[in-house]
């Protein structure tokens, strides 16, 4: 395996694994519930309203110099973060690493693309990145727990900085992407920020109020990417990036729900449900490889389609038949990382080499989204009603999202949309 797309893939893996091994660190950092809330959301809460914003950066001023600035940057903040010395040092550097994530995912898709023209190779390329990456979830929880219990929460942020250096020794023959002239979008980057991050911060903290400044920057948003150099632009907008925030809302969603369910209802530990997560994370870090490679042969939409019947089968399963849940996890796993390495080839891959980054940046904003929204309305609906009902939801919706990547446009199109 070349060494640049191992170097590639570990920014991405850091960017995965600070999602996850924070989480069973949280005791360990505050007693306080509020200040347990804002170290974990501080980071998501920016590493999605950036994204789009990233990606615009990696095509303006060249992918590899803002994939080296988010690498360099996130070693430096996760070094500051393992010597914080009070919870409001912690939460800020945590929204830090979030923007120095967010650099990290759309210029390595970006560099992917750069070093890997033809569709074949590259669409094997992103599933290993995928699959690497997506070790990240399943050592997350794990290493964590290790890490915390033996030397103390201080060293799930010092792991940080060996990677770092790692993934930029090896990415270091990254190739130089040109930058993309053009007038700098203040006002879509600006818009963007806030409408993602002040959804993010309602649903999450159970803010409605703020919800119309979130319409308000969305409308500025659409309003302001019209005009023809716009920061995403309108051929860039397809079923891809709606498939990617049912994918996410799907994952994100029934992780919460049965999280609950399985702490609250069957008595699981937290360690317990960890372990109980494997069946689902662990084909998360084998089988994007073999998915690049069903790509590259037969192209992403019925890996895609296969992905989501498979998420939406494990989720009704899951519903009707608890006791069968390393059955319906394995599902969900093998769904996931069928469907997300397929959007992610077909999203980047029909994009035009200068606008790769942005195409990243879209597709993980709004997989971002979907999975704030999965979490915020799952949730909702299982105070209201039962754990297989609002698991019946996700599985209906899963199921939609089948039928989006399925369908096909209208033809006579100059440039087909990117599940075609």
């Amino acid at each position: 395996m070349p060494r640049l797309l191992i170097g590639l893939s570990l920014g991405y893996f850091l960017v995965m694994l600070d999602t996850t091994i924070v989480t069973v660190a949280l005791p360990a950092l505050s007693s306080s519930l509020p200040v347990q809330q804002w170290i974990s959301n501080g980071y998501t809460l920016t590493f999605a309203a950036f994204l789009l914003t990233a990606g615009a950066w990696s095509d303006r001023f060249g992918a590899r110099r803002v994939f080296f600035t988010g690498l360099t940057s996130f070693g430096v903040l996760s070094l500051l973060s393992a010597f914080s010395f009070a919870p409001s040092m912690l939460i800020a550097l945590r929204a830090l690493l979030g923007v120095a994530g967010a650099l990290l995912v759309p210029s390595s898709l970006s560099l992917i693309t750069a070093a890997y023209p033809a569709a074949a190779a590259r669409a094997k390329a992103m599933g290993v990145w995928a699959a690497l990456s997506g070790t990240g979830l399943v050592a997350g929880p794990l290493l964590g727990g290790l890490l915390t219990q033996t030397f103390g929460w201080r060293a799930i942020f010092v792991v940080n900085v060996p990677v770092a250096a790692v993934a930029l020794a090896l990415s270091s023959a990254a190739p130089r992407t040109p930058p993309k002239p053009g007038r700098f979008d203040l006002v879509g980057q600006a818009s963007a920020i806030v409408a993602l991050s002040t959804l993010t911060y309602a649903l999450v903290e159970g803010s409605p109020w703020i919800l119309p400044v979130s319409v308000v920057a969305a409308a500025v948003f659409v309003t302001s990417q019209r005009r023809p150099d716009a920061m995403l632009p309108r051929r860039l907008l397809s079923r891809g990036l709606l498939a990617g925030a049912i994918v996410n809302f799907g994952l994100s969603g029934v992780l919460f729900v049965l999280s609950l369910y399985f702490q609250e209802t069957r008595g699981y530990s937290p360690s317990s449900t960890g372990l109980a997560f494997l069946p689902l994370t662990i084909p998360t870090a084998f089988n994007p490889i073999f998915t690049g490679r069903w790509v590259a042969r037969i192209g992403p939409r019925i890996p895609a389609v296969s992905g989501f019947l498979l998420m939406s089968a494990g989720t009704s399963i899951q519903a009707f038949a608890p006791a069968l849940s390393v059955v319906a996890l394995a599902l969900l796993g093998f769904g996931v990382s069928l469907a997300i390495p397929a959007l992610l080839t077909a999203v980047v891959g029909s994009a035009l080499p200068d606008l790769a980054g942005i195409a990243g940046g879209a597709l993980n904003a709004s997989r971002q989204t979907g999975a704030v929204l999965g979490v915020a309305i799952l949730g909702a609906l299982m105070t209201r009603t039962t754990v297989s009902i609002t698991l019946l939801v996700a599985a209906c919706l899963l199921a939609g999202g089948a039928l989006v990547v399925a369908s096909k446009s209208n033809a006579g199109r100059t440039r087909v949309s990117p599940l075609e």
